[in-house]
């Protein structure tokens, strides 16, 4: 009787993956993002989103989603722009900050009936726009955190529906401050530059982790660095004549 070895366990799911040659060059997002809950949004899960306005990294990227701030005042013009061209949901910044009252409030509801998933407000916000945005829009609500002082009860009870946390390099111990607090509030915060903060800022109890791409010309210094070496191979070839 032939003894028969025991089989392996598999540990990890088989993924099909499918890549092009034209499109294989992506911005890919830390895998140690995925160890993150994430939040169900509308029947969608978001682990991670690309802290970007730039549309041809917006385009190029595996983030589930987009977190579109910029530190200008928010355009209508602009937020069309990337919620047309994004494949993925689209998280507009509306102001908040030296932008702030009515005008906030209209550029949030713009921004659901461009197609929005959520709006991003900045941390100056006051309560009582959250509550004007509140009773006009049907999207999420997403306030900025800066520090464990903000009364989070007050901004839930405002209307806010996710908090951003943006501490620098203090995220995972105001992710853990609140975590302890508010224990099922949804949290996305800012992973940080290395796959290290990302972890901790996983295990704090952050949702979702937004994450800032390479630069255009970050991108590009690594493409033209192997466009030399190509063209410096293809000029060695030897000429033939006919």
């Amino acid at each position: 009787m032939t003894e028969q070895k025991p089989q392996k366990e598999k540990t990890e799911k088989m993924i099909p993956r499918i890549d092009t040659r034209l499109r294989k060059h992506i911005v890919t997002i830390p895998e140690e993002i995925y160890d993150a809950t994430g939040i169900l949004i509308l029947g969608r899960r978001i682990k991670s989103l690309v802290f970007s306005t730039d549309v041809a990294i917006i385009r190029n990227c595996n983030a589930d989603a987009v977190l579109a701030v910029y530190p200008f005042t928010p355009q209508q013009v602009i937020s069309n722009a990337i919620i047309t061209s994004s494949s993925i949901p689209v998280f507009c910044g509306v102001g908040g900050g030296t932008t702030t009252g009515a005008r906030v409030v209209m550029l949030a509801k713009d921004a659901e009936a461009l197609g929005a998933m959520g709006v991003v407000l900045n941390a100056p916000t006051s309560n009582q726009v959250i509550r004007m945005i509140r009773k006009v829009i049907d999207i999420p609500i997403i306030v900025t955190v800066l520090n464990e002082q903000t009364d989070i009860e007050a901004r839930l009870n405002a209307g806010a529906s996710i908090l951003n946390v943006s501490a620098a390099a203090r995220t995972p111990e105001v992710v853990a401050h609140i975590r302890k607090n508010f224990p099922y509030v949804p949290i996305i915060a800012t992973g940080g530059p290395s796959k290290e903060s990302i972890r901790q800022t996983v295990a704090a109890g952050a949702n979702a982790i937004s994450f800032t791409p390479p630069t255009a010309m970050e991108l590009f210094h690594g493409l033209m660095s192997r466009y030399r070496e190509e063209a410096v191979k293809i000029s060695d070839l030897p000429i033939v004549e006919e």
